[in-house]
């Protein structure tokens, strides 16, 4: 590198003949050398840093992608799980139906609530305060106010605290629809619609019986 630079001093007359040191010119030329240096250096360590943003960049967004997709699937796994309840309620339904007097041919839709319902623990915390008042004609009166509050218990499972899970239950049956023939008959009517209701346990004015064709 110094005898490039000592060549092209020569060449460009950046030097002093007589005591060899480089005149104003070379001092501005140097200079101008070493910054552009330092621009090409600073250029190749910011190419090199460009690739690790993109793959943090990449990172990131697999990370999100995967955030989704697990959302994405635990509401799939909840719907296939209540189809499959409605699908088990229709068939034993109609083995049962099937088997009463006059009732034949049935086919049977249950609609159900898209989500189980979960029952935690709970205390009941009664608190009780007592205050005394003074009236305007000087008289006191105690007071004494009770609320009460229901808190969630929590049990320890690793690192975590969660709520003490007592109980799931199934899914709230919404409606049941039952088309059989012998359902025009008023009796074998009323006795489809007491099954049903029994064995779902819902109301009865949540089921609908209809004769078929």
């Amino acid at each position: 590198m110094k005898k490039l630079l000592d060549k092209l001093t020569e060449q460009w007359k950046l030097k002093d003949s007589q005591n060899k040191k480089p005149t104003k010119l070379g001092y501005l030329v140097i200079v101008g050398l070493l910054g552009a240096l330092l621009l090409l250096v600073s250029g190749l360590f910011t190419e090199q840093k460009e690739p690790d943003r993109q793959s943090t960049q990449q990172t990131q967004n697999s990370t999100a992608a995967e955030t989704e997709e697990t959302f994405a699937k635990k509401e799939n796994d909840a719907s296939s799980s209540t189809t499959d309840l409605e699908a088990a309620y229709e068939q034993d339904l109609v083995g049962l139906l099937e088997k009463i007097k006059g009732v034949s041919e049935v086919e049977v839709m249950v609609n159900l609530n898209s989500t189980h319902q979960k029952i935690y623990e709970k205390n009941l915390i009664i608190g009780q305060q007592t205050s005394e008042e003074t009236d305007q004609n000087g008289g006191e009166r105690v007071v004494e106010d009770e609320n009460e509050e229901q808190q969630v218990v929590l049990v320890r499972q690793g690192d975590q605290e969660v709520p003490l899970l007592v109980e799931t239950r199934k899914p709230e049956v919404r409606g049941v629809l039952v088309v059989a023939k012998g359902a025009e008959q008023a009796t074998v009517q009323e006795w489809v619609v007491q099954a049903v209701s029994r064995v779902l346990d819902v109301p009865t004015h949540r089921i609908s019986v209809m004769p078929k064709n």
